[in-house]
């Protein structure tokens, strides 16, 4: 089957957005132009979409303004509650088609859709916020002061940000803009999403979704798909934009800071990680090398992923034996194969530098031992081969840079101080995990390890409840949680000597 007739047979269940959404209206760019958005897995073109320009984008910022400043959206808690759950609904009546609408556009594997790719934050990614903000302590009172007399009484309210800027990556687009929403909306801000120009077609579904099935009122979603930097970066530098919510890689969340700092807009960053994961002397291999293996899931494109692993040196011969058994065997190829773990890179850029690093691993010491090029049998799309290296230094480049292709490097340590030092060797600080039979030296490890998150013999944080981000330079902020919420609110204190009827 040819390249054409093959990407036919991939849209067949889904049929792409191409406007996007603003003001509460499905919308083409001001000038008609538009671009391609190619499958992974074959690099053939699945459809396009709206490339908007900097009229655009003004637009839809003038939107999310506007219906911040003169909606009853930021404190209608009733209505937001209201709206996040019809959202919800009308995701789920479209959730087959949305799967393989990520399949497509992602190169995620069949199989992680039934998780992090969208099973796991449709579950509660919007109702979660949408009951938690219920719960939060809108207003507080605290001691009175007698500063300037008995009868001065003190007050602490919680506000939304205003305008939020919400900027998505490609590799978890669904997830990650839902992880998003959520929180932004249930607190009643006002946004403007950017997703991926790889990955556009899931947020502008969202898009179609809001306007056609819920309630919310016209600005308070805007979605706007672009492929020109430029236009992007309006929403950096715009006073308009009150805080900007961004995932992606460490670089970009420098020039972020960078550009919007002239106008001291808040920042959540969740930026790039190089976890690791620790196999004490104790270890089950049966029970930890399984974890290891998820270094090649969804092609490595996950910034928690663990792609150190640090080995005890009484397992390591051992341990190195069953990884390049089991990266030999791992399963790869076409996403839409229910048996596939292990899909494309999202671009032919991406692999080449998965390659370069590759290379440059092989060059500072580092013993390849599986994988490192492109598959033979994988001719068209942008795959690359499940890769192991072994022996590897902590210093070496492969180990202190953020890969973001199925690439794992195993280190040997010497004990558990030696296994604290090298996993905190890294300007990173996003996840980690470790493998013990002793809950205390787990508890010791996992508190000692400067990262967000921990997980302690296969233990899982994720959920909109849990707080997600990192040290060091893998961002600033949480995003999920009651810590999510908080980001997205401002706090002000309020004295008066008048009786205030608050509820």
């Amino acid at each position: 089957m040819g390249d054409t007739a093959l990407a036919s047979t991939r849209t067949d269940s889904f049929t792409p957005e191409s406007r996007f959404l603003i003001d509460g209206s499905l919308a083409r760019s001001a000038d008609g132009t538009a671009f391609d958005v190619v499958d992974p897995a074959t690099g053939s073109t699945i459809g396009v979409v709206a490339d908007a320009t900097h009229a655009d984008m003004d637009a839809a910022i003038a939107a999310a303004r506007r219906a911040f400043d003169q909606s009853t959206w930021a404190t209608d808690l009733a209505l937001r509650q209201r709206c996040l759950r019809q959202l919800h609904e009308a995701i789920v009546a479209e959730s087959e088609e949305l799967r393989a609408e990520l399949i497509a556009e992602a190169g995620a594997p069949l199989m992680t859709t039934y998780m992090a790719q969208l099973d796991w934050p449709l579950s509660d990614g919007l109702l979660w916020p949408a009951e938690a903000a219920g719960d939060l302590p809108w207003v507080r009172r605290i001691a009175d002061s007698p500063v300037f007399g008995p009868d001065n009484a003190r007050y602490v309210f919680k506000e939304p940000v205003g305008v939020v800027a919400g900027i998505l990556p490609w590799n978890f687009p669904f997830e990650i803009l839902i992880g998003k929403l959520g929180p932004i909306l249930a607190t009643g801000n006002s946004v403007v999403i950017k997703p991926a120009a790889e990955t556009p077609f899931n947020a502008t579904r969202i898009g179609r979704l809001i306007a056609e099935k819920t309630d919310i009122p016209a600005g308070v979603v805007n979605i706007v798909t672009t492929r020109d930097t430029a236009v992007a970066q309006t929403l950096l530098t715009d006073p308009r934009v009150d805080m900007i919510s961004f995932t992606g890689s460490t670089r970009t969340g420098r020039l972020i800071t960078e550009l919007s700092a002239p106008t001291f807009k808040r920042l959540l960053l969740e930026l790039g990680g190089k976890s690791a994961g620790i196999l004490l002397d104790d270890a089950d291999l049966d029970l930890a090398l399984p974890s290891a293996m998820s270094a090649c899931m969804h092609a490595g494109q996950g910034c928690a992923l663990p792609t150190r692993l640090l080995v005890h040196r009484s397992k390591y011969e051992d341990a190195v034996a069953r990884l390049e058994a089991a990266f030999a065997a791992f399963p790869y190829g076409d996403p839409t194969d229910s048996g596939t773990l292990c899909g494309p890179v999202i671009s032919e850029r991406q692999r080449t530098r998965i390659l370069d690093l590759v290379a440059r691993g092989v060059s500072e010491g580092g013993r390849l031992v599986v994988g490192g090029g492109i598959p033979q049998d994988r001719p068209d799309g942008f795959f690359v081969e499940p890769t192991l290296f072994v022996d590897v230094d902590n210093s070496a480049t492969i180990s202190q840079t953020e890969i973001f292709g199925p690439v794992l490097s195993v280190t040997p340590f010497d004990d558990d101080d030696d296994a604290i030092r090298i996993a905190d060797d890294s300007v990173y600080g996003l996840s980690g995990n470790v493998f013990t039979a002793s809950a205390d030296r787990a508890l010791r490890i996992a508190r000692s390890v400067r990262t967000g998150s921990f997980m302690i013999n296969g233990g899982m944080f994720y959920g909109a409840d849990s707080p997600y981000g990192g040290y060091k330079h893998s961002g600033v902020g949480r995003q999920g949680g009651f810590e999510g919420l908080e980001t997205y609110l401002e706090t002000k204190a309020v004295a008066t000597t008048l009786p205030l009827d608050i509820e």
